[in-house]
């Protein structure tokens, strides 16, 4: 069994436990984590909905992300998965989300916002938790490390932990 799967299955747990279910809310990822999570049998129970909103237009359309914050912050923000992380738990009514935004490369990097750059944000009920990462590697490479980051985010978020530490 490969680490995502692991991490899939860790949280599945998790949610089972506390009789719970997650959304995503992908850009730079693509579905992955919410491929990841339903490749776990019995996934149904505590999975709720995956939104893959590629285009800023999307994220406003399924998230609600305001518009004027793309010409604000832009796509890869704080501000922006915040917002898709909200959207993706009032729009599923699930308990906990995540939400990731990226530049997963090869290009569309800046000097601020260099390939590899990824904000993530957790959320349970109120709670709201957001990072700024910085992976190495190829597009593949930044998004597993994206779908790995947010999946073990989530598991801690579900014990009671901040997941961004670790």
């Amino acid at each position: 069994m490969d680490a995502i799967t692991q991490l899939a299955t860790q949280l599945g747990q998790a949610l089972r436990a506390l009789d719970a279910q997650v959304s995503t809310a992908e850009s730079c990822t693509g579905g992955g984590i919410a491929e990841a999570i339903t490749r776990i049998a019995g996934s149904s129970a505590w999975f709720e909905a995956g939104y893959v909103t590629y285009s800023n237009a999307q994220k406003t359309r399924q998230l609600d992300v305001p518009p004027t914050l793309f010409t604000s912050v832009g796509a890869v923000s704080c501000e922006v998965v915040e917002a898709m992380a909200r959207g993706a738990q009032a729009k599923s009514a699930a308990r906990f989300s995540v939400a990731v935004s990226g530049v997963a490369g090869p290009d569309g990097g800046t000097a601020l916002k260099p390939v590899g750059t990824v904000w993530l944000a957790w959320a349970d009920g109120e709670q709201l938790f957001t990072r700024k990462r910085l992976f190495a590697g190829d597009r593949e490479a930044v998004r597993r490390q994206t779908v790995e980051s947010a999946l073990a985010g989530l598991i801690r978020l579900a014990a009671g932990e901040i997941p961004d530490q670790g």
